[in-house]
């Protein structure tokens, strides 16, 4: 071993063993061990072989440093215009009457999301109105947020990174904005999907921000224009197979790498263009669509029928939706509740009373109970209604409908015994 400052140095030791298949694997990890794993390699990745190198790269990275605060302070961010323009002058976010619409915003990184959350808040000028999902936000707190976009008026954008990709319904916005852009293309879809499900009643409509003056940029901006080239000829199916494209063999992300090292050599850009088309050809697109269309189609058509019998059973032994309707309608006011039919057999609740709230907490069953709900209903035809707000569906199970029973169930408990010691 050298002696003094030229000692050499083993920063790698604290770092995770991954081969290239682990990264493969890690792009499609929950978004919490994606995280987690990112910022072990961000602390602790070096290049440095030696103190003198490591001396080296340190000032190299206080001089990166100074120059982004430089960058931070003079308040100038094209793709954050871009964002602001987009939120302020495209007539999608508006509804007939003005109002703004729900829209989610998808980022890859949780300083990124922080960053978007704060200025959008400033450019709204109300803090409710935006609610975040990442990685680090635990299980309540997630589904808090979760129930707040989808049925409390006053919450307007989610911002998220991946951990709100997947397994997460979200379709009561139809608006989307991926700010940046995974290098998987699995990760397009399962956003997508969170909006464009069945059941959405409005045209869904995504916007990708991409710069357009970086290697990577360049080669994505293809491959969202031959995306788009491909919708007009599959319609939405096209995204129903972002997952199974491959370049050549190869995963999207080891493109994008050789247009960062390679990209401003001609003869590359030309090649990283050749493999982008050839995979979103039209007729390997449709041969991964009718693969898939096989696929579903699998269950045949008896085991279907005999699966909607049992539900179709189920329902008829279920507590018919008036019952519950005409219960939870008095219960509510009795506890100090106000709630209004806005449309027919669906209403708006402008404040749930705070003893209700405290309830949910108390008996934990699942779904946070809101502050308020823009619509609710009873029965689920009524859910989803055309130009109209999505409504929770208020049936046994749901948080609000069983933090009211339970409160009525305790006040009138006295009453109940006293009844049956009166019969004894």
């Amino acid at each position: 071993m050298k002696r003094g400052s030229e000692a050499a140095l083993d920063l790698a030791a604290g770092l995770p063993a991954l081969t290239s298949d682990d990264i493969e694997d890690l792009a499609d990890a929950p978004d919490s061990e994606l995280e987690e794993t990112e910022e072990k390699v961000v602390d602790q990745a070096s290049a440095a072989g030696t103190i003198p190198e490591l001396r080296g790269e340190i000032a190299q990275l206080l001089e990166l440093e100074r120059m982004a605060l430089g960058v931070r302070q003079s308040g100038t961010d094209r793709k954050w215009d871009e964002r602001s323009h987009l939120l302020q002058n495209n007539s999608e976010m508006f509804d007939a009457r003005g109002h703004r619409r729900k829209l989610v915003i998808f980022t890859e990184h949780r300083d990124t999301l922080n960053y978007l959350a704060e200025r959008i808040r400033g450019l709204l000028g109300r803090g409710e109105a935006v609610v975040t999902i990442h990685g680090a936000v635990g299980r309540e707190e997630r589904r808090n947020a979760q129930e707040s976009f989808i049925h409390d008026k006053e919450v307007e954008i989610l911002v998220a990174t991946d951990a709100a990709g997947e397994g997460i319904n979200l379709q009561r916005a139809h608006l989307m904005v991926n700010y940046d852009l995974p290098w998987n293309p699995n990760r397009l879809e399962q956003r997508f999907g969170r909006i464009h499900r069945i059941g959405q009643m409005e045209v869904c409509h995504l916007w990708n921000l991409v710069a357009n003056d970086t290697r990577e940029g360049e080669v994505y901006l293809r491959l969202l224009a031959k995306l788009d080239e491909q919708r007009e000829a599959l319609g939405g199916q096209v995204f129903d197979v972002l997952g199974q494209l491959t370049f050549e063999d190869r995963p999207l992300r080891e493109l994008l790498l050789q247009a960062i090292r390679y990209g401003d050599r001609p003869d590359v850009k030309a090649r990283l263009f050749e493999v982008v088309d050839r995979a979103l050809d039209r007729k390997h697109l449709e041969e991964l669509v009718e693969c898939r269309a096989l696929t579903d189609d699998a269950m045949d058509v008896s085991k279907v029928r005999a699966i909607r019998e049992d539900m179709e059973r189920a329902e008829a032994r279920r507590l018919q939706p008036h019952f519950i309707a005409t219960f939870f309608l008095e219960a509510f006011k009795g506890l100090g509740g106000s709630i209004h039919e806005r449309e027919a057999r669906r209403y708006e609740i402008k404040h749930v009373p705070a003893l209700i709230r405290s309830r949910d907490r108390q008996i934990g069953r699942g779904q946070p109970v809101l502050q308020r709900y823009e619509r609710i209903a009873f029965e689920k035809e009524l859910i989803s209604q055309a130009g109209k707000p999505f409504a929770a569906f208020v049936c046994p199970g749901h948080a609000l409908l069983d933090s009211t029973l339970d409160l009525v169930i305790e006040r009138h408990r006295d009453l109940t015994e006293a009844r049956r010691g009166a019969r004894g």
